[in-house]
């Protein structure tokens, strides 16, 4: 059974340690004693992991600019553009992003290094790896 502590839970669901506890405490997930400390299962925390992107609890998120459709609020950093494609990068957060779209798209939009944009991610892949 993989077990987490409460910051390692945390952490994983983009939440303060305190928001964490507080959920433990309202029982919304439970929690057991490991060596002393407090400790979450790991099925159980993918399941409030789970009711957490159907159902989004904005105000207790660290990253409330990023919802379950994989929309990041981020700033411009570079565009290069040449007669039919650019690339944008832009900086969401903690995460350095890089779209590449039609030089008319990324003119329509007004790109340029400074402006603040959205970063919306659509994946047919995703490759999971273990720490």
């Amino acid at each position: 059974m993989t077990t987490y502590r409460i910051a390692e839970a945390a952490e994983l669901l983009g939440v303060s340690d305190d928001t964490m506890r507080r959920w433990v405490e309202a029982g919304r997930v439970s929690s057991t004693k490991d060596d002393g400390r407090t400790v979450v299962d790991g099925r159980e925390l993918a399941a409030l992991a789970e009711s957490l992107a159907e159902h989004p609890d904005r105000e207790a998120t660290r990253a409330a600019s990023v919802s379950a459709r994989n929309r990041l609020a981020g700033i411009v950093t570079n565009v290069k553009k040449d007669t039919v494609m650019a690339q944008v990068e832009m900086i969401c957060g903690p995460y350095r992003m890089v779209s590449l779209m039609s030089s008319e798209a990324a003119e329509e939009l007004g790109l340029e290094p400074g402006v603040r944009a959205i970063a919306s991610v659509k994946s047919t892949n995703v490759v999971v790896e273990r720490p």
